[in-house]
């Protein structure tokens, strides 16, 4: 990709940052998800506005921050949100839970939301939308230039299964131990148009793209691309989809933080004509079923070394690599909380040592309800 040498890096507040995050809804007795999104959007839409919204399932419910400034106020913003839906779930005897799947309720008992969208999803990709029961966190870092937002997805393509390892949270699928760490990944990759993002020359080629796909009536709209990350249709973001949804609220803004630095990182790389070498997605997915199996407990490939290591080891690296950016930005406490993870495990692995030690998968959904609104205001 060409760029003007003169171009000056963005400026740091440029780099702003906005989370979603998809909740499931369960009853408070049995821990089953329960289908009363309709419900809780009536009953809290003055609190609401359009930061919460209905997604595919009535028992799933979307938040999205503002344009958060700082990771620091996305965390003020993130805790507000959840408390919220919170207090709206429990006058319904519910409770929300943050994690990439439920550990045992099953799909074939989830209602749709009845609006087209959703509807034309099912219409386009049948049983496969319907066995979508599962639950994602997005987070946008605001990138103004095009040609840019496109380079650094075509770089940051490396490090997707570095930052899905951190957030794996969906060890189980229709009350069953999966073997995996994110069985959310792979329930979500048999939709079309998932997976890494294509390579793309320049933005034009990437709008080239999409405009090929609508014409010849493969989607309708830019939003039915479901990479791990892509330019977002809408706003001039960045947008990060890998992440199944965090139970951590402090986890969520470790990686969060982690990614805002990371893209920091290639962008001033990139202005000074340096970029991160771009490697086979073969080769990438690879080290993605790898994060997917294992979280952080298990090995990736140093596609640089051409050697196997440890996936801690290669997640301390990324931190050293962009610990000067979070330092600029203020975020150095907040990229320390990556090691922490890496030391203490993530969501997936609580849940697995919850249920071997209390025998019973209803015991799974407590210990989520709670963590889910661990440090919430």
């Amino acid at each position: 990709m060409r760029f003007n040498k003169s171009r000056s890096f963005p400026e740091l507040s440029d780099l702003t940052i906005g989370i979603e995050e998809e909740y499931q809804i369960v009853d408070r007795r049995t821990g089953e998800l329960t289908s009363i999104v309709s419900e809780m959007l009536e009953q809290g839409k003055v609190l609401f506005r359009d930061q919460v919204k209905p997604e595919m399932l009535q028992s799933q419910i979307e938040i999205g921050t503002t344009v958060c400034r700082s990771v620091a106020e996305a965390r003020t913003e993130l805790q507000r949100l959840r408390g919220m839906v919170s207090e709206v779930a429990e006058k319904n005897n519910c409770a929300i839970v943050a994690a990439g799947t439920h550990p045992f309720s099953h799909w074939e008992k989830q209602s749709v939301v009845d609006k087209e969208r959703y509807l034309g999803m099912i219409k386009d990709t049948a049983m496969i939308a319907r066995r979508m029961l599962i639950f994602g966190m997005h987070v946008h870092i605001g990138i103004k230039d095009p040609d840019l937002r496109v380079d650094i997805m075509n770089q940051m393509n490396y490090f997707m299964p570095h930052i899905l390892a951190l957030s794996t949270s969906s060890p189980f699928w229709n009350g069953r131990e999966t073997g995996l760490k994110s069985y959310r990944k792979i329930v979500f990759s048999d939709l079309p148009r998932t997976g890494l993002s294509p390579y793309f020359e320049t933005h034009g080629e990437y709008e080239d793209y999409i405009n090929t796909l609508i014409r010849t009536k493969c989607i309708a709209e830019p939003t039915k691309i479901w990479w791990d990350m892509r330019p977002h249709p809408r706003f001039p973001t960045l947008e990060v989809r890998v992440c199944d949804c965090m139970t951590s609220v402090e986890e969520v803004i470790s990686v969060a933080a982690l990614i805002q630095a990371l893209a920091a990182k290639l962008i001033r790389l990139r202005l000074q004509n340096q970029s991160w070498r771009l490697y086979h997605h073969g080769l990438l997915n690879e080290n993605m079923f790898r994060a997917i199996k294992d979280g952080v407990n298990g090995t990736l490939l140093d596609l640089g070394q051409g050697s196997e290591v440890q996936a801690r080891f290669l997640i301390e690296e990324l931190v050293d690599f962009v610990r000067d950016m979070a330092e600029m930005l203020g975020t150095e406490e907040e990229l320390q909380g990556v090691l922490r993870i890496l030391k203490t495990g993530t969501s997936a692995d609580r849940q697995l040592k919850v249920f071997r030690e209390k025998g019973e998968i209803k015991a799974v959904v407590d210990h989520l309800c709670e963590e889910t609104l661990n440090g919430v205001q």
